[in-house]
């Protein structure tokens, strides 16, 4: 927190640091002590009528009252050291994109519009990257056009607390009425020490989904669209534990895209969880990647997961980030994650 030369706690920064990441230190009440101090980190997204709205790593918006601030600085826009390999959230935000393509879409200036058919948000939503081209008010209104015109109900798909990311934009949308509906991460690490965990055999990978890895497949609606999306990408591999029946015990999906090996779709019978299956799918899909050239990893998991992220971590990897989709205000249908 800043302190000046006289040991005071100040408050340095305005209005004009509005997109910036910020640190504050505020009361808990007028008047307390300083027991009572609360911090607060993250994008100073708007300063209007005497409120701070601080939006921090995780997509959560703290107002804050200006009157209670007694201490803020203008940080860097991420900590200087971060577990994972090294990457920006563009690179990753392309590389998650081209392992998940949609069937249908178009260009608004640096907005990617995607469609396939209502099969998850990821592909049903708009990747916007840079700037529209046109203002926002007109953007979001050929965004809620183009997905009517389809029969689907219009969501943005945003970030939030890694460099480039979009908590300005979060912002905007909810002043506008759009809903956060979904909060996930992406987390990155290194590829070999998935590749080198003990596990891996007995696992049969493919470069199809058969109708046995379908099966095991939790998602509804897999039909023809579902099929293409979930084989977009540059060099996708699918993997299957057998099981005593029809349906496999374990199934995951990877796709490989240079130096990136994206995990996903990793289902394990309820009854045989907890037994290393979903480690074994991860590592023989780690060791083809390996094969083609890539050396590091991610994945994306939603945040009250928290059998995946214990799984997740203990393999080594962290959060890169937190991503968001926002549904369009009174939009019907229901589309899944």
């Amino acid at each position: 927190m800043e302190i000046s030369s006289m040991g005071r706690l100040e408050v340095r920064i305005t209005t004009a640091d509005v997109g910036k990441r910020v640190s504050v230190r505020r009361l808990g009440h007028t008047g307390v002590t300083q027991e009572k101090f609360t911090d607060t980190v993250g994008v100073l997204t708007s300063w209007d009528d005497g409120v701070l709205v601080i939006t921090r790593r995780d997509g959560e918006r703290v107002r804050i009252e200006e009157s209670s601030l007694v201490a803020g600085k203008v940080v860097p826009a991420v900590p200087a050291r971060r577990r994972g390999p090294a990457a920006s959230y563009e690179e990753l935000a392309r590389v998650a994109a081209r392992s998940w393509r949609p069937v249908d879409g178009e260009r608004l200036g640096d907005w990617e519009l995607r469609a396939a058919g209502g099969f998850t948000r990821r592909a049903n939503s708009v990747l916007p990257l840079g700037d529209p081209g046109i203002p926002l008010d007109d953007a979001l209104a050929f965004v809620r056009r183009w997905y009517g015109e389809r029969g689907l109900p219009a969501y943005v798909q945003t970030a939030t607390g890694a460099v480039g990311a979009q908590e300005a934009l979060c912002a905007a949308l909810e002043a506008r009425g759009w809903t956060r509906e979904v909060t996930a991460e992406l987390w990155t690490g290194a590829l070999a020490p998935v590749a080198d965990r003990a596990e891996g055999s007995g696992v049969v990978l493919s470069r199809e989904a058969d109708a046995a890895w379908l099966a095991r497949y939790r998602r509804t609606g897999v039909g023809e669209v579902a099929l293409k999306v979930l084989g977009s990408g540059a060099s996708v591999w699918f993997a299957t534990v057998p099981g005593e029946g029809p349906v496999p015990a374990a199934v995951g999906r990877c796709v490989v895209d240079g130096r990136w090996a994206g995990f996903a779709a990793v289902e394990v019978a309820p009854e045989l969880r907890r037994r290393g299956l979903a480690g074994a799918v991860m590592a023989a899909l780690a060791r083809r990647a390996l094969e083609e050239g890539a050396s590091a990893a991610w994945l994306q998991v939603e945040t009250d997961n928290a059998g995946a992220r214990a799984l997740y971590a203990g393999m080594g990897f962290a959060a890169h980030h937190a991503y968001h989709h926002y549904r369009e205000p009174q939009a019907s249908g229901v589309v899944r994650n």
